[in-house]
């Protein structure tokens, strides 16, 4: 029996890699649309007109992926959908009305009476605010093994917090690369604000997940584990001194490197979930269930995965043109 040999092995494998890719995606690119609501605030009326621009091709396609997700998580988990939603039935609850909340704001906005205008602008921060904490709150607590102690809501609470400053940095550098002039420098300042934030975060994550299981505090700080890994942090400390260099210099003329805030700190979302992911593998709740105990039957799965890989392009492709067609700078925000 190999590995690629027997479906009960590799399918759920396949499905978890599926899902682990389907949230990375969503949180790198639903959290710039988060955080440029998160930054509505801070913004003058004209401008938040051109942010509202800079994401409104996108956010349709950034939220399939949590779809995709979530999706994956009820039909080829179905033991650990229960457990999972269940402990985070409140704050799922949450990001769904934050949801509907800055989507239905977001198309009502631009064309309700001036009066009006500023409530449906508060709409949409709140619902951003929501969706943001939940998320973050849901993280920590499922870092912290889905336990309701207080100890565990007490860190659930820091991490939204952290999650939803990390959001606010990314969507000031999506501004960065999308905007120019007066709210291209104004995104250069908040991102230096919230830069500190996205590390507090990071960091804190990083912290508590080896201390919350001794099998992930092995995988971690053992003899040659400690080697192999230690290459994460380490560039993780370089790009954030870059990052910070970067900002501090920025805008530069020629409007040069005005995508690099927004790589870097992509890459700096990628390389935290990736550590995340290598910690909590094989587990999908845990400490408590594996993917493998999990998972569907195979039979079902492969029903699944020939679903998945139908619809899985389409999604791709979908994403990939709207943001070839649109790229370039936002301009003025127009619904004609």
């Amino acid at each position: 029996m190999t590995l690629f040999g027997d479906p009960a092995i590799w399918l759920p494998f396949a499905f978890a890699a599926l899902m682990g890719l389907s949230i990375l995606v969503y949180v790198v690119l639903d959290g710039f649309d988060l955080g440029v609501g998160l930054l509505f605030p801070f913004a003058e009326p004209a401008e938040r007109d051109r942010m509202v621009a800079s994401i409104g091709p996108f956010w349709d396609a950034n939220e399939t992926w949590l779809v995709m997700a979530i999706g994956i998580l009820l039909v080829a988990f179905p033991v650990a959908h229960g457990m999972i939603l269940t402990a985070l039935y409140l704050p799922v609850a949450v990001l769904l009305i934050g949801l509907i909340a800055r989507g239905v704001a977001f198309e009502f906005r631009v064309k309700a009476p001036t009066r009006h205008r500023g409530a449906w602008n508060r709409a949409f921060f709140g619902g951003s605010l929501a969706a943001s904490l939940a998320q973050g709150f849901m993280l920590g607590l499922y870092v912290t093994g889905l336990q309701l102690g207080w100890a565990n809501i007490a860190f659930a609470a820091l991490t939204a917090v952290f999650l939803t400053v990390g959001f606010s940095f990314i969507g000031a550098v999506w501004l960065i690369a999308k905007t120019d002039g007066d709210l291209q420098r104004k995104a250069v300042h908040w991102a230096r604000r919230g830069i500190w934030g996205m590390v507090a975060g990071i960091a804190a994550i990083s912290a508590a997940t080896p201390l919350v299981s001794s099998r992930i505090w092995d995988k971690w700080f053992t003899w040659p584990e400690i080697v192999w890994l230690s290459p994460l942090p380490i560039l993780s400390a370089v790009l954030i001194v870059v990052l910070w260099r970067l900002l501090a210099r920025m805008p530069l003329p020629g409007d040069r490197w005005a995508w690099a805030p927004f790589g870097i700190a992509t890459t700096l979302f990628v390389m935290a979930f990736g550590g995340l992911a290598y910690s909590f593998y094989p587990y999908v709740v845990p400490e408590q269930v594996t993917i493998y105990e999990a998972a569907a039957a195979p039979e079902s799965l492969i029903i699944i995965l020939v679903g998945a890989l139908v619809v899985l392009p389409v999604i791709v492709a979908y994403s990939i043109l709207a943001y070839t067609v649109f790229r370039g700078k936002a301009t003025e925000l127009t619904y004609y």
